[in-house]
């Protein structure tokens, strides 16, 4: 009896020693690939290709507009196969929730997730460097980065007033412009002002999406503008009792023209997909977003009416430059650098200007290009609908703060919704 006790302990003893080494080797692992991965910046540039070949990346960005979707799936996903032999995969998710996914893993402790390339900027990217939930300091080891990009420029070096310290690479920059159709509206708005006198004359042909959408926030950003100078914002810094004391004329203009938006105000469109959707259809006049560009390439599917054209109204346009950046726990990240290096390539960046194609405008500056690029970026007609260059950079305000992204969204939820 004693003998079989001591094989039946000698078994189960057996079985936990290597149930805890398979732990242990599967820790070992990730401490493995851990460290590989630091590796990896000290390594030149023809190495890091060479560890992309063969590999897949997986890039998790907003996927609500199509012509955005065809582009990597379409142009760059067979461009990465061909050049580097990379499996390129979009994943359509929203930014706020690949956060939240990435920081439960941070969380658990997790060293190997499976996101390799985060398109984000602003409140998210703030989030991100916040909670040290992205790679090293990366940016400067991409070649096209250091060749093509003005590294001195504002717009490249912070994000939101956020510091970008080469944790993400800029991908294309727009500006915030107000689509109409100039067979229904011959006349835009020219301020604010105009745009209540226009929505009281017009009821019902005009909306605008909640804040806690993109576009949404960034309509009533202009609001703020409007309502306190953005030098003073600026200056000023997010100051909560100050927008109390100042931001008043904002509400009571949202409030003023509440019952002249489309269904009376009671409800708005929850994103900008929805509003395009309202204008396409012919129910409102006006639609708007970041993107200068946007509405070629859907007059040319039809989608919006050949006589849609662009405005941008005082107090300006603001601008804002969207990045790419590299989650703290990549298992591929030198297959993420190489298509980062890619897609900020001339040859990417021409193609993503096209309006056929997105008309995302490019970060690069065009005095860095060789002759023959730069007369490809100029004999690009980016169409009739896009405002010239230079009423778009005399129109030009900066972003503020990501704090500012937050208050708007609660307060607006008190002031407007709230308000009887």
């Amino acid at each position: 009896m004693k003998k079989l006790v001591s094989v039946i302990l000698l078994f189960f003893l057996i079985f936990w020693v290597a149930g805890c080494g398979g732990s242990n080797e599967e820790a070992a692992q990730e401490q493995v690939t851990a460290g590989q991965a630091e590796n990896i910046l000290q390594k030149e540039w023809a190495e890091i290709e060479k560890l992309a070949q063969g590999t897949e990346i997986r890039m998790f960005m907003w996927g609500g507009d199509e012509n955005i979707n065809r582009y990597m799936d379409e142009w760059v996903a067979p461009q990465m196969k061909e050049k580097y032999g990379l499996t390129f995969t979009r994943v359509p998710m929203d930014a706020p929730e690949f956060m939240q996914k990435l920081l439960a893993e941070k969380k658990a402790g997790s060293q190997k997730g499976n996101m390799d390339i985060l398109w984000i900027n602003g409140e998210n990217f703030k989030n991100a460097k916040t909670n040290d939930l992205l790679y090293q300091p990366f940016v400067e080891t991409l070649p096209n980065y250091q060749q093509y990009v003005n590294q001195q420029s504002k717009n490249i070096t912070t994000d939101f007033g956020v510091p970008v310290e080469d944790l993400e690479a800029p991908w294309g920059k727009v500006q915030f412009v107000f689509l109409y159709d100039s067979a229904k509206i011959p006349d835009p708005p020219k301020n604010f002002a105009e745009l209540a006198v226009w929505v009281k004359a017009n009821p019902g042909k005009f909306t605008y999406p909640e804040p806690a959408d993109f576009t949404g926030n960034a309509f009533l950003r202009h609001l703020l503008y409007d309502a306190v100078a953005v030098d003073k914002l600026l200056s000023t810094g997010f100051d909560e009792s100050f927008l109390e004391e100042n931001a008043r004329p904002m509400w009571d203009y949202l409030n003023s023209i509440k019952a002249d938006l489309w269904r009376g105000g009671e409800t708005y469109p929850q994103s900008l997909t929805q509003l395009d959707q309202l204008y396409s259809q012919g129910e409102v006049y006006i639609t708007m977003g970041y993107n200068e560009g946007r509405a070629e390439p859907l007059i040319k599917q039809g989608v919006f009416p050949e006589t849609t054209k662009s405005f941008v109204m005082e107090p300006g346009s603001i601008g804002n430059t969207h990045f790419l950046a590299i989650p703290y726990n990549t298992p591929n990240p030198a297959g993420a650098m190489v298509a980062i290096n890619f897609l900020l390539s001339p040859e990417a960046q021409l193609e993503k200007l096209d309006p056929a194609v997105w008309g995302d405008n490019t970060v690069l500056d065009i005095q860095k290009l060789s002759e023959e690029q730069k007369n490809e970026f100029a004999k690009l007609d980016r169409g009739a609908s896009v405002l010239p260059e230079e009423v778009l950079q005399k129109a030009l305000v900066p972003e503020v703060g990501p704090e500012y992204v937050d208050w708007i969204k609660e307060k607006w939820m008190h002031e407007v919704i709230g308000a009887e």
